[in-house]
């Protein structure tokens, strides 16, 4: 009985994991596909990666993209750290209902309502203070700071809870001041929330596609609105060998930071036994 419960349990765990992979795959294989047909195998080859290099769309959209993307990323971190101190270091203060409420409301509100109020703040803003001028670049970095500084929030909160306030607490009575205190003790032990919070952030502002629908201007269409646009017309072969790279980069970035963390761990529970000893 529970030898067939087990087989049993394998084979949904199987066919889920075939379920989100097996489609991938697929997708990397036909990326290599010689026939402009995406569903006719025409024999191997990489032409359609060098015409990915030369499509200029494509690329304006990807480095409009990444840009989008390490600008919203890198502020979401820094003010999401410091909401999550607020929430964590100061057990009682006016607003603090209120500052909960407003980082998890990226969460749970769906993603087309927060699109169109900021672009009713963005028109209302343009009208009233003459700034900004046009929706593009600025616009979306600010609504994506707006939703990816919840994520972080939400992230570092948690590693701030179990971090260890004594370790700080001895080290301002060594003499370091309060935020010097922080950044040689709690600031290690945090970086791997840090990180995280940063690539989900990233990763949420590359893949957006709803909310920067409604915040951008003429000229500033990021990757995913390029691609859902020429997908509305058919799946080309070159879309094929964009998602590819995407995926070989999101798979270099996920290897890499599991790497950094498990170090990390190691060199925190080697100083700890250091220290015990």
């Amino acid at each position: 009985m529970t030898n067939g419960r087990s087989l049993t349990l394998f084979t949904i765990l199987a066919f889920g994991i075939a379920f989100l992979y097996v489609p991938i795959l697929v997708l990397i294989g036909y990326s290599f596909n010689a026939s402009a047909l995406v569903s006719v195998w025409g024999g191997f080859s990489t032409k359609w990666y060098g015409e990915l290099l030369h499509n200029r769309q494509i690329l304006d959209a990807a480095g409009l993209s990444l840009r989008i993307g390490v600008t919203a990323s890198t502020a979401a971190v820094v003010l999401g750290t410091l909401a999550a101190i607020a929430l964590v270091r100061f057990r009682r203060f006016r607003g603090k209902l209120l500052l909960t409420g407003m980082v998890n409301a990226p969460l749970i509100v769906p993603e087309i309502i927060t699109g169109i109020t900021q672009l009713l703040l963005f028109v209302s803003m343009a009208q009233l203070f003459g700034w900004p001028a046009h929706r593009g670049f600025t616009t979306i970095v600010l609504a994506h700071i707006a939703f990816c500084m919840a994520y972080v929030t939400i992230t570092v909160q948690s590693r701030l809870q179990s971090a260890d306030v004594s370790l700080e607490e001895a080290a301002m009575d060594l003499g370091s001041g309060p935020v010097r205190a922080f950044i040689d003790t709690t600031l290690p032990i945090i970086a791997p929330a840090l990180i995280s919070g940063w690539l989900l952030s990233f990763t949420l502002s590359l893949d957006d596609l709803v909310i920067s629908s409604f915040v951008s201007g003429p000229g500033s269409s990021t990757l995913p609105m390029v691609i859902y646009s020429k997908v509305k017309l058919g799946v080309s072969p070159d879309m094929n060998a964009l998602a590819s790279l995407i995926i070989l980069a999101v798979g270099a970035g996920v290897v890499l930071t599991g790497w950094y963390m498990r170090r990390a761990e190691r060199e925190r529970l080697a100083a700890i036994q250091a220290a015990g000893s």
